[in-house]
């Protein structure tokens, strides 16, 4: 099975993965679903989960079958700390494999030179450079929920059903209607207010 890992923080807004990895996770997707952290301590969400990471950087298995990268957003990604998470973004960037990142998941890769030269998008154009003062996509940033271009996805911290979409897509995990049919249950429910 190929696995998709979701790189947590202390902090890490437990929402903005959670609808795309409990369908990553159903059985027959062939996908199975792991967290990395610059250790292995637990780290506790912005919603007060506690989650002990499966890796971390220092222990990371590059031959491990990896899908995808997928980072949310939270209180942590303007910590010197967690700016060892690069080493898990270069490395998958020069594999090809694809990185999702919304929220201030967004500003971590801005500051890294990582959204440059692709369409993207995040909170907002001004709070991603306010909070990335190596940004240099500004010709490239986009208004919008979520943005796929190539390997990477971008969201704003609202768009957490877009990014989702976006990433089910991405790795054929739903398309078509089927896909049309799962956003619209989640963004609208079974009966509209």
């Amino acid at each position: 099975m190929k696995e998709v890992l979701i790189f947590i923080t202390d902090g890490f807004a437990d929402w903005e993965a959670s609808y795309v990895s409990s369908e990553l996770n159903k059985p027959g997707t062939g996908y199975r679903v792991k967290t990395i952290a610059i250790d292995q301590e637990p780290k506790v969400s912005m919603g007060g989960l506690t989650v002990l990471p499966d890796y971390s950087v220092n222990e990371f298995n590059p031959n491990v079958d990896i899908a995808m990268l997928i980072i949310p957003g939270g209180t942590g990604w303007r910590e010197e700390k967690n700016q060892h998470a690069k080493v898990v973004v270069d490395y998958c960037v020069s594999k090809n494999i694809p990185v999702a990142a919304i929220c201030d998941a967004t500003t971590f890769l801005g500051d890294h030179g990582f959204l440059d030269n692709h369409k993207h998008t995040g909170n907002t154009l001004a709070y991603l450079k306010e909070g990335a003062p190596n940004y240099r996509g500004d010709q490239h940033y986009v208004e919008g929920q979520s943005i796929w271009d190539e390997n990477l996805i971008t969201a704003n911290g609202s768009g957490a059903l877009e990014f989702s979409r976006h990433i089910l897509e991405r790795l054929g995990v739903l398309e078509g209607n089927e896909l049309n049919q799962w956003y619209e249950l989640f963004k609208k429910g079974y009966f509209p207010s």
